[in-house]
């Protein structure tokens, strides 16, 4: 639990949405957006298993976690 907490921590740094998680498909979704992060704490988020997500268009929406995410 350390390792989610740290995360939300950094993901707290870039936006305090209301809503801000939510699982599908064994992935936890943080609703943040990726172009905001700095890459060092991107590379921070990957160790901590979170990566920036895709929605498909090529482009980055939000981070997501298979380590995290069960549903």
């Amino acid at each position: 639990m350390t390792d989610l907490i740290k995360a939300l921590q950094i993901f707290l740094k870039y936006g305090d949405p209301s809503s801000p998680t939510h699982c599908e498909h064994d992935q936890l979704y943080v609703d943040i957006d990726p172009t905001l992060v700095s890459d060092e704490d991107k590379v921070v988020l990957d160790a901590l298993g979170f990566f920036p997500g895709n929605d498909g268009d090529g482009t980055e929406d939000g981070f997501m976690s298979f380590r995290f995410g069960s549903c």
